[in-house]
């Protein structure tokens, strides 16, 4: 089968490219200064033209090559103790989640998500002071639930964050936390490859398709971060997250 006739099985228009390409654009360049959080940008625009089942492993993909980017230069600094305690909660929580996402109807995923993202949104706004330290025992929770929400929705990595925030000095906590999604992107990716959902041409050349957008997107976060209050940036994100999640749940609603 030719490319041309594998991109035919999308059937988008070039306005519908043109969106596609912005909206992977922009969740890389969140990745690039926050280090997760692409499917909170990215899913509310992809979903308009695939469904969630589609959406996830196709950011899985794109993560997977731009999460190995992020911990290569601070490998070094990654946190091993803090690391091989949250992996096996989250290889779990990501099991649990694939199973989820291949078997829940197309419309309960689309609510589910619209509340996920909401939920996370207005966390992140209103909760303004983070604990000083969590003891070691919420890696139990913080890894399963985050690897649930990252096989289920694409992004568990605000909980990850949370986390190793609470216990490393902010370089160590940052290089763990690549590390942990890089751990994520390959546990996530070998269970979509069970699954078959990777059997399906057009899903990969659709994310080849993607990665000039990845690449860009991740260009720009890295020049962001060190020009503008990485704070102030994640708040403004936040609140586009908030009104995508809202217009998800009230697009649910009107079906």
């Amino acid at each position: 089968m030719s490319v041309i006739a594998l991109l035919n099985q999308w059937p988008f228009s070039p306005v519908d490219w043109l969106l596609i390409e912005l909206g992977v654009a922009l969740a890389y360049i969140v990745f690039g200064v926050a280090g997760f959080g692409t499917a909170l940008v990215a899913g509310p625009i992809l979903i308009l033209f695939l469904p969630l089942s589609k959406i996830v492993p196709l950011l899985v993909l794109l993560d997977f090559v731009a999460a190995f980017g992020n911990l290569l230069p601070s490998r070094r600094e990654v946190a091993r103790p803090e690391l091989l305690r949250l992996l096996p909660c989250m290889a779990v929580g990501c099991t649990l989640g694939v199973i989820f996402l291949l078997n829940l109807k197309s419309d309960v995923l689309l609510l589910l998500m619209g509340l996920f993202i909401s939920a996370y949104a207005i966390y992140s706004l209103a909760v303004k002071i983070r604990p000083t330290r969590l003891a070691a025992g919420w890696a139990i929770p913080m890894g399963t639930v985050g690897g649930l929400f990252g096989a289920l929705f694409g992004s568990g990595g605000f909980l990850y964050a949370i986390y190793l925030n609470s216990r490393l000095p902010k370089d160590a906590a940052r290089a763990t936390q690549s590390a942990l999604i890089s751990c994520s992107t390959v546990v996530r990716l070998s269970l979509f490859l069970l699954a078959g959902v990777y059997a399906e041409l057009p899903l990969l050349l659709l994310a080849l398709c993607l990665l000039p957008a990845m690449a860009l997107g991740l260009w720009i976060g890295r020049r962001l971060i060190m020009k503008l209050s990485r704070e102030a940036f994640v708040r403004l994100v936040t609140w586009l997250v908030l009104a995508s999640g809202i217009a998800l749940i009230s697009r649910y609603l009107s079906t």
